[in-house]
């Protein structure tokens, strides 16, 4: 009995090790300033870009999302919201692209 409640309590204690916070909405439009982002992106409205939310929808379930989401960004992309392409931010650094991706993903929560 006592090794069933061991098992059970590493096990729980392993995945809660898994479990990250959401990253911080305000940290994350920091970033999206520094980097210009908001010049062609809004979270809750189409500008020149889709918005936030829009892309978290489009890509929610994809399992490749955060792949396509960084290389979009750090690439730039043409044709997938339209005919207006997005320039590459070769020039942001890997840990804001990080947590600007999985703000996306989450729903861009404000």
């Amino acid at each position: 009995m006592k090794f069933g409640k061991l098992a059970a309590f590493v096990a729980l204690t392993a995945c809660g090790g898994l479990a990250q916070a959401a990253p911080d909405p305000a940290k994350v439009h920091e970033i999206l300033n520094k980097n210009a982002c908001l010049a062609c992106h809004a979270v809750d409205k189409k500008l020149v870009g889709p918005a936030y939310q829009d892309v978290a929808a489009k890509h929610k379930g994809d399992a490749d999302a955060a792949a396509v989401l960084t290389k979009h960004v750090r690439e730039g992309s043409s044709g997938v919201w339209g005919p207006i392409p997005m320039p590459p931010n070769p020039n942001i650094s890997d840990a804001d692209l990080k947590m600007v991706v999985e703000w996306v993903l989450e729903g861009a929560p404000q």
